[in-house]
């Protein structure tokens, strides 16, 4: 029988006890969910059955799974272009996000003017603009763009500004008196302190991006899945109105998710503690 030495490089049954019990936790903590969720489907189902609901106003849940199977190419063809929308509207809204950002932080002046502003420009209806930006840029990808960092922008922006105001002032001072540079205080003090205000943004951002899209979609474009959702819709095809809007919450869990994940990866202090809550 082998011998592992305590040197680490050997098997680590606490760790994967640890692991495991993780695992387990993650899955009780879902599991009322995921039977709240089965249980709404079931009675959906048999509403439609025992009612004889015409499907054109509420298809079952089994016409809409077979809808979304049997028009899976089309629904991936349409997804491709509203993540291409939604993808450059994000990266948009964040590079502009992060220019007013830092702008506000560095001078209070630029924050006492634009800060209520940022706020006024959230009481403007989308719905309003949307069709002013089609009239501007037209039935292609820029208008979409626009209207999704539109979306995007204010959860980013605020969240971006309030992890500013969180730095410790009094270990910026001390790193200004150690005549550090901006680059040391940046990584070593502000980035630390920004990230997950960051990402609480990014998150709201990710999801505001997919639905942003659709909206840009249902005013006037060529493809993407707001376009399949009306012409479905004109055509009294509601289980594929339905199917395009699974299409588009399957669509933002992956963008949520890769979100997490970066998170994950950028913020490697905050895996301990989570880890910790978790096994308690």
């Amino acid at each position: 029988m082998k011998r592992w030495a305590n040197t680490g490089t050997g098997p680590n049954p606490a760790a994967g006890e640890r692991q495991q019990g993780r695992r387990g936790a993650a899955i009780r903590r879902n599991l009322p969910t995921a039977g709240l969720l089965l249980l709404l489907v079931a009675c959906w189902e048999l509403a439609c059955r025992i009612f004889e609901i015409p499907p054109q106003q509420l298809p079952a849940p089994s016409a809409i799974g077979r809808a979304f199977f049997e028009n899976f190419t089309i629904l991936a063809v349409q997804a491709r272009a509203s993540l291409a929308a939604a993808g450059a509207g994000l990266l948009m809204a964040l590079l502009l996000a992060v220019l007013l950002a830092v702008a506000m932080d560095r001078s209070p002046l630029i924050k006492r003017f634009l800060y209520p502003l940022l706020v006024i420009s959230q009481t403007v209806p989308i719905y309003a603009l949307a069709p002013l930006f089609l009239i501007w840029f037209g039935l292609g990808l820029f208008s979409k763009v626009v209207i999704v960092s539109l979306v995007c922008f204010f959860p980013l922006a605020v969240n971006l500004v309030e992890g500013l105001e969180q730095v410790d002032p009094e270990a910026l001072e001390l790193l200004r008196t150690m005549q550090a540079g901006p680059w040391l205080v940046f990584r070593s003090l502000q980035l630390p302190s920004v990230l997950p205000y960051f990402f609480s943004g990014l998150k709201i951002a990710v999801t505001y991006s997919v639905i942003g899209a659709v909206i840009g979609e249902w005013i006037g474009a060529r493809a993407g899945l707001g376009v399949f959702m009306l012409r479905s819709l004109h055509a009294f095809k509601t289980a594929q109105v339905f199917a395009a809007i699974i299409a588009v919450v399957l669509l933002s869990l992956l963008l949520f998710k890769l979100t997490e994940l970066l998170a994950w990866l950028a913020m490697p202090w905050n895996r301990a503690g989570r880890n910790n809550i978790e096994e308690e």
